[in-house]
């Protein structure tokens, strides 16, 4: 063979190896065994594989079967991560098989050690996004390297100050988004091809992870005020610019800037603040399915939030339009609200008062024993509450004698301990019902078995944001929604609460994750209606069902 010759066939293998590594290599379009006969001759992939050609489903038992030899925990969560890497089609499929079992693993309660241990087991960016604070002029050049090449639609974008119940964990807190997205994508249908998870790398106030010679993020403490919102704005503007159609997910912000981000942008374009609305969505939901089985009305309900941060104050916001839109004066409607934070009942003269809490503190003049009122069982029995939703991240907050003190003055009483993981829940919904004698309609953050009490089953609902905002992103993307207005989360909330079955003893007050694949196309279409009754879906969009259901994905070669 001539020199010539022999460099032009060495260019061609070459050429083979390269097209063979980029489709093992590319998540998006790798089959491994699934990759058929004809197919490998045709992208250079023979010989690349082992002989037998597998189906999907020969390849999800082996996965499966894999994955039940791991370590309960975060290993598990590893190994999935591993396929999720390699096959994105192949990790959706056993998802969607398992999807009960696999959610509290890829997402909440095992993330929460995946985050804290993100730059020590880090291996894969998993095409999220990272923008840096400290270099903002490379934000569109990131996002387009990130996305390569793909149409995205959906953002779920974070900069890890309020993740979960622990706090501020700085870059790591990506796989927050990761993790929305996979939820999104298994419960909705969503294609993964078309989302992005983003970082903003803003810095943290974790001297720890500072310290940490192994994290991955920005070392120095967390950028504020109008450096910070410049990022901010600067992502917003690149993401639409490059992404016209994009719906953007904002998640894990803390307290001082989830709201005044979600008030910028919500009137300009489609965006979403799981902390602020998501928690007020299905706790809403959760509140609704509770009277369905009581059959009490909404508007005589005495509502104590404990946790007055973010989802705190979203919760009670979504509460108190649920009022207005009853018919309720304004007014007397926030007469029904009492907020509880670290200095126990909140009062006008309260020092260090949010914007969104001003709204909802009550006057030292409507007691006679305010000193008193820092401690829980007294508040309650000041107030008599109706229904109390903790997001304190104060584990065992919720006491037998304060929950007690609750059910002397409540016919059911409602109660929703949310906060998670599972070490910072208010109260073990077993006690809840122990301790009122099984009066008390429960709902809790994290999952939860169903209780035995008296003879009878108790099954507890998950105030879980998944049963919510998949199948709201599914419709707003579906119908193109131009914004993201009150009426389509009402849409939402609505639609789920109204899933309770009343009649069934023991029921839970909201539908269980078992259900959520089939219940997350109908509240899809709920909103996708809702946006083309108001006006604001693509011009397009007329039939809400054919709309939601051409939307979906399903995951097949």
């Amino acid at each position: 063979m001539t020199s010539k010759k022999y460099e032009k066939a060495n260019r061609r293998l070459l050429q083979q190896v390269s097209n063979a590594y980029s489709f093992l290599n590319d998540p998006f379009q790798n089959k491994g065994t699934a990759f058929t006969k004809r197919e490998r001759e045709v992208l250079g992939l023979t010989g690349t594989l082992p002989s037998k050609v597998q189906t999907i489903e020969e390849q999800a038992a082996r996965v499966y079967e894999q994955y039940e030899q791991r370590p309960e925990g975060i290993q598990k969560r590893k190994f999935l991560m591993e396929i999720f890497n390699t096959n994105r089609t192949l990790f959706f499929y056993v998802m969607t098989q398992h999807l009960v079992e696999l959610m509290p693993v890829v997402y909440d309660p095992v993330i929460a050690p995946a985050i804290e241990k993100y730059s020590e087991i880090f291996m894969k960016p998993q095409g999220a996004a990272f923008l840096s604070v400290d270099d903002p002029d490379t934000i569109e050049e990131s996002l387009k390297n990130a996305a390569g090449g793909r149409k995205i639609k959906l953002i779920v974008v974070t900069d890890g100050e309020g993740i979960l119940g622990i706090g501020d964990w700085g870059a790591n807190g990506v796989n927050i988004s990761v993790g929305k997205l996979m939820v999104y994508t298994a419960a909705a249908g969503i294609d993964p091809r078309e989302v992005l998870p983003v970082s903003l790398d803003v810095g943290t106030n974790n001297q720890t992870l500072i310290d940490d010679p192994l994290y991955l993020g920005n070392k120095h403490a967390r950028v504020q005020g109008d450096k910070y919102y410049d990022l901010v704005d600067k992502f917003v503007k690149a993401a639409r610019k490059i992404f016209p159609d994009v719906f953007i997910h904002f998640e894990d912000f803390g307290r001082d800037n989830a709201t005044k981000i979600l008030n910028k942008y919500r009137e300009d374009i489609p965006i979403f603040n799981d902390d602020v609305q998501g928690t007020g969505i299905v706790c809403l939901s959760g509140v609704l399915g509770a009277l369905n089985i009581s059959k009490q009305k909404f508007t005589d309900q005495i509502f104590l939030t404990f946790g007055a941060g973010t989802a705190g104050m979203g919760i009670a916001n979504m509460m108190y339009r649920e009022m207005l839109v009853e018919g309720m004066d304004p007014e007397e409607a926030k007469k029904h609200f009492y907020l509880v934070d670290k200095q126990g009942l909140l009062f006008s003269d309260t020092p260090g008062l949010t914007p969104e809490q001003k709204p909802f503190v009550r006057e030292r003049s409507e007691f006679d024993n305010t000193d008193e009122l820092t401690n829980l069982e007294v508040v309650i029995k000041a107030v008599h509450p109706t229904v109390m939703i903790g997001t304190s991240t104060k584990p065992g907050a919720f006491t037998e004698a304060a929950i007690k003190e609750m059910a002397a003055h409540a016919e059911r009483p409602i109660i929703f301990s949310i906060s998670n993981p599972t070490k910072l829940i208010e109260a073990k919904a077993e006690d809840l019902i122990k301790w009122t004698d099984g009066k008390a309609l429960v709902a809790t953050g994290v999952p939860s078995d169903p209780v035995e009490y008296k003879g009878v089953t108790y099954n507890i609902g998950q105030a879980n944001n998944a049963l919510i905002y998949s199948g709201l992103g599914l419709g707003i993307l579906a119908s193109k929604a131009k914004l993201v207005p009150d009426e389509l989360l009402s849409a939402a909330a609505h639609l789920l609460g109204g899933i309770v079955d009343p009649e069934e003893p023991g029921a839970a007050v909201l539908p269980p994750v078992a259900k959520l694949q089939s219940f997350t196309a109908t509240e899809a279409e709920a909103v996708a209606q809702a946006a083309i009754d108001n006006g604001l879906a693509g011009e397009d969009v007329t039939d809400a069902k054919s709309a939601t259901e051409n939307m979906k994905w399903l995951p097949k070669y």
